[in-house]
């Protein structure tokens, strides 16, 4: 009997230390210098830990993997939103993700006397599970001090679970969030500055209505416009696929930018960039003044997770293609397979490499493709060539000659057919997964290709 009091008293013990050990670790993983006046949402991220089960669907970003049974529902739900409903709905509000940081920004301090931010989220007929998502990732990832508010703005959502439903779940947030209802569809740009003329914080922070943020991502941003309000900042953009919810991590060497032909694409970071920073890859990566004298700034310490979708059609957003007067061509920011969802994908490889495919993001880049009155495939300067039977696809320089470079797009059809070998673009074999194959024209779903043009906000 008094070895089983004995027992007891050790086993309460020690989980009296495992809850200090975890109180200490969120302490000091959710704050800098904290002291008794500044509450740094402690308790919420404490609560989040408790409840939340770490073995559960896509907890720590692992991707989601739907049965071949649900196969069928899950493609129906797909179009929905362009992203696997399914996965996302099975995956809970509060995952958990990791911690993907340089170990030299897990160690930054920041001042204590921050800005605060209104965080404003536009939204049209979004997902549940994933609006939500974007918002608990907010709230739990952020210091409640320098969280002044969220603000949702309804695009004219049609869905009534946007309506009355998220009016009242949003009211027992443990930070305000207020939603605004645009009176018809406006687009991002008009739904976003109406969202700003309602804030209250010192700093407007937009984020999209599908990704989550990551630990530390908020502090380093405010921390750069604390020492300059001129400055304008963007965390490294993560990858949330569309078809797993696997989180995927960005890389700090590469920044966004524009080509001549005004076709986005990832750089590594310049020469001029790294002898500035020192090695110090925690450093910003600066794009220079503008004429208003505005300093924009990637911050290679804050980490934003987006889901990267297929674009969606909003209000007065409108469907164009860019027409280049030169070579009479219409680039599409996505070329789709319909069997796989994926698109095709330069990869950021150069001449004499061959064409990749990927999940598509929908943020055009190495995405973007132009089909031209040649009918060639180009990509940039680059042209889609076979040279033999069964491929491979490699891109060569673009001669305008035709030949081992053109190709037929039979917008019926949906097929892309090289019309000298007289085969078709088909989906990637098992031996690679990542390239696109040629075969036998046969009329299948993996030889059937969308060419979808862009969709943006006016």
């Amino acid at each position: 009997m008094r070895r089983f009091v004995y027992c007891k008293v050790v086993l309460a013990t020690s989980l009296m230390w495992v809850l200090v050990d975890v109180f200490l670790l969120l302490y000091f993983s959710e704050c800098n210098k904290c002291d008794d006046k500044k509450e740094r949402s402690l308790l919420p991220a404490l609560r989040a830990v408790i409840s939340r089960n770490q073995e559960g669907p896509g907890e720590m970003g692992k991707a989601v993997l739907i049965p071949k049974d649900d196969q069928e529902k899950m493609k129906e739900l797909f179009k929905i939103n362009q992203f696997n409903l399914m996965a996302s709905d099975l995956i809970a509000l509060n995952r958990s993700l990791p911690d993907v940081r340089l170990e030299g920004c897990k160690t930054k301090v920041y001042p204590d006397e921050l800005p605060n931010t209104s965080v404003v989220i536009v939204f049209h007929n979004e997902a549940w599970s994933t609006l939500l998502r974007t918002v608990y990732s907010v709230i739990n990832r952020s210091p409640h001090y320098l969280l002044s508010e969220v603000i949702l703005v309804d695009d004219a959502s049609e869905r009534d679970f946007l309506k009355l439903t998220l009016e009242n779940y949003v009211k027992n947030l443990e930070v305000p969030v207020k939603i605004i209802r645009m009176e018809e569809r406006s687009g991002l740009i008009r739904a976003r500055l109406r969202g700003a003329a309602a804030s209250k914080g010192q700093v407007i922070t937009f984020l999209d209505a599908h990704c989550e943020c990551t630990l530390g991502w908020l502090e380093p941003l405010l921390a750069r416009i604390k020492e300059d309000r001129k400055t304008v900042v963007c965390p490294i953009i993560d990858v949330i696929s569309d078809d797993t919810f696997e989180y995927m991590a960005g890389s700090d060497m590469t920044y966004g930018g524009f080509n001549w032909k005004l076709n986005f694409r990832w750089y590594p970071v310049p020469q001029r960039e790294m002898d500035r920073r020192k090695g110090d890859r925690t450093l910003p990566v600066r794009f220079g003044n503008v004429e208003a004298h505005w300093r924009l700034q990637l911050h290679t310490l804050s980490l934003v997770a987006l889901v990267m979708s297929s674009t969606r059609t909003t209000g007065d957003w409108q469907k164009f293609g860019w027409m280049n007067l030169k070579t009479s061509s219409i680039s599409y920011p996505q070329i789709r397979n319909v069997e796989t969802n994926q698109c095709l994908d330069n990869m950021g490889r150069k001449e004499n490499e061959k064409v990749g495919i990927f999940n598509c993001h929908g943020m055009g880049g190495n995405q973007v493709f132009s089909y031209t009155a040649d009918k060639e495939i180009r990509t940039d300067d680059l042209c889609l060539d076979v040279s033999r039977l069964n491929g491979p696809v490699i891109m060569l320089k673009c001669h305008h000659m035709r030949g081992n470079q053109l190709w037929e797009y039979d917008a019926e059809r949906l097929t892309l057919r090289h019309v000298n070998s007289n085969q078709c673009l088909d989906e990637p074999s098992e031996e690679d997964k990542m390239v696109p194959t040629m075969q036998d024209c046969s009329g299948s779903r993996s030889q059937q290709w969308l060419l979808r043009n862009m969709t943006l906000g006016v």
